[in-house]
C-alpha cells in the first residue's frame, strides 16, 4: 500500500478539507484520505499508484495549489505491531 502526502496551499477550514477529500475520492480509488488545513496537507492511502501529474490535474480545478507530493510505502500498524521487532 502507498501513502501519498500532498502539501496544499489555500485550505482555510474544515469545508476546504472536505472539498479536497471529495475531489480525491471521485478521481481515484483510495482506501483512505484525510486533510488538515492547519498542517496544509492531505494524506492518501491507496493500493494503486497515483502519479504526481494525475494528482495535480485532479486538484487544479479546486483552486488550491499543490506544493509538494511525496509517496512512500505504507505498512498498516496493528494493535500488536510493536511486537514485530521482538520475535
Amino acid at each position: 500500500m502507498n501513502k501519498i502526502t500532498v502539501k496544499i496551499d489555500g485550505m482555510m477550514c474544515g469545508m476546504c478539507e472536505s472539498h479536497i477529500n471529495d475531489t480525491v475520492r471521485k478521481a481515484f480509488s483510495v482506501k483512505k484520505v484525510t486533510s488538515s488545513h492547519t498542517k496544509g496537507e492531505t494524506v492518501i492511502l491507496t493500493g494503486t499508484d497515483i502519479s504526481e501529474e494525475a494528482l495535480r490535474a485532479a486538484l487544479a480545478p479546486t483552486g488550491y495549489r499543490v506544493l509538494e507530493v511525496r509517496t512512500e510505502e505504507y505498512e498498516k500498524k496493528g494493535i500488536f505491531g510493536f511486537l514485530k521487532g521482538n520475535k
